[in-house]
């Protein structure tokens, strides 16, 4: 699909998303024609072109629609690209910051694996400049195009021009509710973004397939899911590097980056404390205010790229051994682990939910088939 064949949103409809759209839930649709034999001169059959032109609707984009199927494709973040990834798609040809797509997951997946190092960053010391858009030439843009234009310096404009020239933007930012800009159109849980992302790939089996696979999921995650009395209370916090003394508090919302706590009905010890979310404050605290709420359970985030292994030995070993952190009730207990990613797809929160089972819940077991993933991701569905 080239850039001349899709229809673009236009600023009229992103300007009606952000005044507050409706809850659009457009249908896929592929209207063909029969292939129509004529008589001619010399009794030749001729046929009609076929018309392979379907729409698709998200918001705030409204319906988009396209001539063909996307060949290539660039995300806004892993939650997106593991979604591609789930379709059996290549990889996108860029997301925002790709040290924060996490393709070690796929380790435990046998047979399907991402090159990171070919997934072009984005995001820079300027914010993502246009010029990355015309250089990938992406068929389409997944990805929340308000994103873009609270997170940086795009106009409105910027995102016609590269509709108009390049490819249509198709996406919701997802990962949070937080966002004040994104309180006047609809969010989508991670199974009804990722229902729409195959419908513009026009891979509907797989999505079943792993919807199917999800809610078997859920089914064994119900036992191992403790009475409300026994559940520890958690909090997340962004802390990056071995020696972390400042962290971003993180309220465990309905965005897609908690659904593992969501569903294994983890407490959350932020929820009723006076320490507001990172996203709507965009402040830190350091281990006294930490220690002021005194989690059972301290979830790190900022940590994905260390092993289980190496965060103890770095991190909980620091805070160990520091004079505040030392008194926090999860460090004395060992109840401090890495807390997952921002952005997650339908493989990596199989991943990460069976993770967090046993984090929080002591689970040793495997909750979901690998191989079974693996041969969905190949199409045998």
């Amino acid at each position: 699909m080239r850039r001349r064949d899709f229809i673009g949103i236009g600023a009229g409809a992103l300007t009606a998303g952000l005044a507050g759209c409706t809850d659009s839930a457009g249908q896929n649709s592929s209207p063909t024609a029969e292939d129509t034999p004529t008589d001619s001169a010399d009794d030749t059959p001729t046929a009609t072109p076929e018309d392979t032109s379907y729409s698709v609707s998200i918001e705030p984009m409204g319906e988009v629609t396209f001539e063909d199927v996307p060949q290539t494709w660039a995300a806004n973040n892993g939650s997106w690209a593991d979604m591609g990834v789930a379709l059996g798609l290549d990889a996108p040809k860029g997301v925002w910051l790709p040290s924060r797509y996490h393709t070690q997951y796929y380790d435990e997946i046998p047979g399907v694996s991402v090159d990171a190092g070919s997934i072009k960053k984005l995001w820079g010391s300027g914010g993502v400049s246009k010029e990355s858009f015309f250089a990938m030439d992406a068929d389409v843009h997944v990805m929340d195009p308000n994103f873009l234009l609270n997170r940086g310096s795009w106009e409105q404009s910027d995102v016609d021009q590269i509709e108009s020239e390049v490819g249509p933007f198709f996406g919701n930012s997802i990962f949070s509710r937080s966002y004040g800009w994104h309180e006047d159109y609809r969010y989508y849980t991670l199974y009804q973004a990722f229902e729409k992302l195959a419908q513009v790939f026009q891979r509907t089996d797989r999505f079943e397939a792993f919807e199917q696979l999800h809610a078997d999921f859920q089914a064994k995650l119900a036992p191992v899911v403790p009475p409300r009395s026994e559940r520890p209370a958690a909090a997340v916090f962004w802390g990056s590097g071995d020696k972390p003394e400042k962290f971003y508090p993180y309220v465990m919302s309905g965005g897609t980056s908690f659904k593992q706590w969501r569903d294994l009905k983890v407490k959350d010890a932020l929820a009723n404390s006076d320490v507001k979310d990172f996203h709507a404050s965009r402040g830190a605290i350091d281990f006294e205010t930490m220690l002021e709420i005194d989690p059972e359970v301290i979830l790190m985030r900022g940590q994905e790229a260390k092993t289980a292994e190496e965060f103890q030995n770095t991190v909980v070993a620091f805070m160990k051994q520091h004079d505040v952190a030392s008194k926090l009730t999860a460090v004395q207990n060992g109840d401090v682990y890495r807390g997952g990613p921002l952005y997650q797809g339908p493989i990596s929160n199989l991943v990460l939910t069976e993770r967090a089972a046993s984090q929080v819940y002591g689970v040793d077991e495997q909750l979901f088939d690998r191989q079974r993933v693996a041969d969905i991701v190949a199409g045998e569905v």
